[in-house]
């Protein structure tokens, strides 16, 4: 069984980290919307709003027809996340802050981020091209959840988020430059951006503000 999916990955890389990424990220964002006390409508749009932002700003970028308006199938693995998030919210309290959540968070975070950099890659853009377009195609959907919820993206203000894709992104980049097979690229982009979330979650990681940086400077001059 390892086999056939490993088969499946380097036949078409693209195939599973988009698959993976809608079904993640609808989760998310219906969560949220579940947090919010959504209705029904509200919680399907936020959350398929969430799987679909990023791609479609990706394909938007590389002119051609977003992907999510040419497959149904696109579509159904939307509902399918949006559909499992309302199951955990029945069964478990605050399935937004639940680590299955978190973690699926983290999956389509490394899975969008992959699938920009792929689609970066075969129409040659540059290498700040691959690595822009893996992260807006990781966190776009986030931001645009952020607006449905009437919240600043969190994305700008907190939390080392973005940054985990920017690394994924240029992670896959540099091996693709190094001559190594995308398939190769593709694993490595999704473990470099997954491993640095969870890690960053686990340890509490932010980037700092200008205030912070504003404080060492006060109290390095202090210590002198």
């Amino acid at each position: 069984m390892i086999r056939d999916l490993l088969g499946v990955l380097f036949a078409d890389p693209f195939v599973v980290m988009n698959t993976i990424g809608l079904v993640a990220f609808a989760l998310v964002g219906a969560s949220k919307a579940i947090r919010e006390e959504f209705d029904l409508f509200g919680i399907a749009v936020v959350g398929l709003a969430t799987a679909f932002a990023g791609g479609v700003t990706r394909d938007l970028l590389v002119n051609r027809v977003p992907l999510a308006l040419r497959s149904l199938s696109e579509i159904s693995l939307g509902v399918v996340g949006v559909g499992l998030a309302i199951g955990l919210s029945v069964v478990i309290e605050s399935p937004d802050e639940h680590p299955i959540t978190l973690f699926s968070d983290a999956v389509g975070l490394a899975a969008f981020a992959t699938a920009g950099a792929i689609v970066a890659t075969e129409l040659s853009v540059s290498g700040f091209g691959v690595v822009a377009i893996a992260t807006i195609n990781a966190v776009g959907g986030g931001v645009l959840a952020d607006v449905l919820l009437d919240r600043t993206p969190f994305v700008l203000f907190e939390d080392f988020y973005a940054s985990c894709a920017v690394l994924g992104g240029t992670t896959y980049w540099l091996v693709v430059a190094a001559g190594v097979g995308g398939s190769t690229a593709a694993a490595m982009c999704a473990g470099v951006t997954i491993g640095t979330r969870i890690v960053a979650v686990a340890r509490g990681w932010t980037l700092p503000t200008a205030q912070t940086l504003e404080s060492a400077r006060d109290e390095v001059r202090n210590n002198r």
